[in-house]
C-alpha cells in the first residue's frame, strides 16, 4: 500500500497508520477511504493527493 501526500499541505496519509482522528483504521488503504474523507490538516479533498514514492 502506498503513502499519498497533500499537494496542499504536504501532510501524508500513511495506510500503515490510518487516520484514527477519523475513523479510518490502520491498514485502510488509500483507494478505500470514504468519499467524504478530506485531509486532516487542511480539508482539501482526495483529488489533492499524489503517491509519494
Amino acid at each position: 500500500m502506498k503513502s499519498f501526500a497533500c499537494d496542499l499541505c504536504d501532510y501524508i496519509y500513511d495506510p500503515k497508520e490510518g487516520d484514527p482522528d477519523n475513523w479510518v483504521p490502520a491498514g485502510t488503504a488509500f483507494e478505500d477511504l470514504p468519499e467524504i474523507w478530506v485531509c486532516p490538516v487542511c480539508g482539501a479533498g482526495r483529488e489533492e493527493f499524489q503517491p509519494v514514492d
